[in-house]
């Protein structure tokens, strides 16, 4: 396959993507939030790798400390996430799904990761970095281009 016949196939994939996961709609108790990709970002990581705290989502979805506080402060006043305190550090905040939301939470996001983990499954790991490395520097070229 040459470079042209990938850029062609990939200009019409993606559209066909985005389109397949927009039909995936939220859950009732959700789709009245109004919720942003950097909302839905926040959510896997947080359904994935469990609890965390500010700082550390921050560091995972590449923004600053305060634009995750306010997501968080967002989603909490919706009864969406919970912040308690670290047992370990008083003066950190660890954020959470509520047990209220999780079951919606999970029905609604997990069918994107079970997709990407039988997309990947058969590649080794190797594969699957160059996988994730080229989306990266394909959002990075869109974004210089789109300026």
């Amino acid at each position: 396959m040459s470079t042209d016949d990938a850029v062609r196939e990939l200009i019409m994939l993606f559209p066909r993507l985005v389109g397949r996961a927009k039909r995936i709609t939220p859950p009732e108790q959700l789709r009245t939030f109004d919720l942003a990709p950097r909302h839905l970002s926040l959510l896997s990581l947080l359904l994935l790798d469990g609890p965390q705290t500010v700082s550390q989502l921050a560091a995972r979805l590449d923004v600053a400390p305060t634009t995750v506080s306010l997501l968080v402060g967002d989603l909490s006043r919706k009864g969406v996430l919970d912040r308690r305190e670290d047992d370990d550090d008083r003066r950190r905040r660890i954020v959470d799904i509520t047990e209220q939301a999780r079951p919606a939470i999970s029905e609604w996001l997990s069918p994107f990761a079970q997709a990407w983990r039988r997309a990947l499954a058969s590649l080794s790991a190797e594969q699957q970095r160059l996988v994730v490395e080229t989306l990266l520097a394909y959002e990075a070229a869109v974004t210089d281009v789109a300026g």
